[in-house]
């Protein structure tokens, strides 16, 4: 057991990594690209630089905190601009000052340790789908055509200035009221969006690299958080094209051989 869940990685000074079933990376996005898929097809990806990400505390349910989680760390900060309680998590643990900690809660024993580094060729391979979370870009106060795709107003027939008005809020009749969650104008943007079944093109693991053929929010340089995608269909499978040929009713159509003529001797 204790040979599954550490190894050291090769040329990297004896760091313990991770085991491969646990599956959550942090990463920071890099930009976006066009790179050949394995069917020699250009298609855009984005770049995200995802790892490696030390291991800073396992919370357990049996535990004073009541359920399974994993706390891991991205990045780099100076301990001069961290407060004392975070900076004494991280010597407690063994792991340098990181600019970014993030908890990602598991179902059951992750079976990983504090100071185990969880790096990126070890859980993602090129054809799997993630699931890809961050903090949409902001866009101030917004008015409903940008914010909600509203339409507008007409231009015409005697109207003044109502192009990009939303229009009539509530009824004089029944509540008199406008309801909680009418669409209006307001601030649009930094908010949490996930993103499901990113596909990963390909992965550069000395540069710690991920090619994700799908968008991915916020801005260059945001935290972007990486994990299996929950839907049922976890990797890409390539479809295998029968030469069968079959009519409308599902019956094998058989195609009759021409003869050939008999060679002169």
């Amino acid at each position: 057991m204790a040979e599954e869940t550490t190894q050291k990685i090769e040329g990297d000074g004896g760091v313990k990594k991770a085991p491969p079933t646990f599956r959550f990376l942090l990463g920071e996005k890099v930009g976006m690209t066009q790179v050949f898929d394995k069917t020699g097809v250009l298609c855009g990806a984005t770049v995200v630089k995802a790892g490696p990400c030390p291991v800073m505390r396992v919370k357990r349910a049996d535990g004073p905190d009541g359920y399974w989680a994993v706390q891991l760390a991205f990045g780099v900060c100076k301990e001069k601009n961290l407060p004392k309680p975070l900076l004494g998590q991280f010597k407690a643990a063994g792991v340098n000052p990181a600019r970014y900690v993030r908890e990602f809660r598991v179902p059951a024993d992750p079976k990983i340790e504090p100071g185990q580094t969880v790096v990126l060729d070890a859980i993602i391979k090129a054809g799997d789908y993630l699931d890809v979370r961050g903090t949409s870009k902001g866009h101030g106060f917004a008015g409903v055509m940008k914010r909600h795709n509203f339409r507008g107003m007409p231009a015409s027939h005697g109207a003044s200035d109502k192009q990009r008005s939303p229009g009539s809020l509530a009824a004089r009749r029944s509540l008199g009221r406008v309801l909680p969650g009418q669409r209006m104008a307001g601030h649009m943007g930094v908010e949490q969006v996930c993103v499901h079944k990113a596909e990963v093109i390909k992965i550069d693991a000395e540069k710690n690299l991920v090619y994700l053929k799908s968008s991915v929010p916020g801005p260059r340089g945001g935290l972007v958080m990486l994990c299996e995608t929950v839907k049922s269909k976890k990797f890409r499978t390539e479809k295998i094209r029968s030469t069968i040929r079959k009519d409308k009713m599902g019956n094998i159509i058989t195609v009759a051989k021409r003869p050939t003529k008999a060679k002169p001797q």
